[in-house]
């Protein structure tokens, strides 16, 4: 099997466009990363618009931090990434720190990487 040269995955990654939205979860979201997305709260949680940089390394990191408003009794414990603001393509998931919130709140996504590695 080949492996993607670094330039390789850097422009597969590239290649994924510019127009990314990111999710909030409250549990593991499943192979499709549609299991577990918040919904409700007032004012109502949605997915935010979110940069992901040039890929270099093998990787394209976020350049903005995403504020999502949270549900009360919700706990946000991973998030993923989308090609649309509602319905779409999940395009990867990942842990974040989890947060739990009695109160309606708000949760800054301060991290997110889309990386392609190599097989084991």
């Amino acid at each position: 099997m080949g492996v993607l040269t670094t330039s390789g995955k850097n422009a597969a990654l590239d290649g994924l466009g510019s127009t990314f939205y990111a999710a909030l979860h409250s549990g593991a979201p499943g192979a499709a990363g549609a299991d577990n997305e918040l919904t409700g709260g007032t004012p109502a949680y949605a997915r935010k618009a979110i940069t992901l940089g040039a890929a270099s390394g093998g990787a394209r990191a976020a350049t903005t931090q995403p504020e999502f408003d949270v549900p009360p009794s919700t706990t946000v414990s991973h998030a993923s990434l989308w090609t649309a603001a509602t319905g779409g393509t999940c395009l990867a998931t990942d842990d974040v720190t989890s947060e739990a919130f009695a109160a309606q709140g708000t949760y800054t996504l301060t991290a997110f990487t889309l990386a392609l590695t190599d097989p084991a």
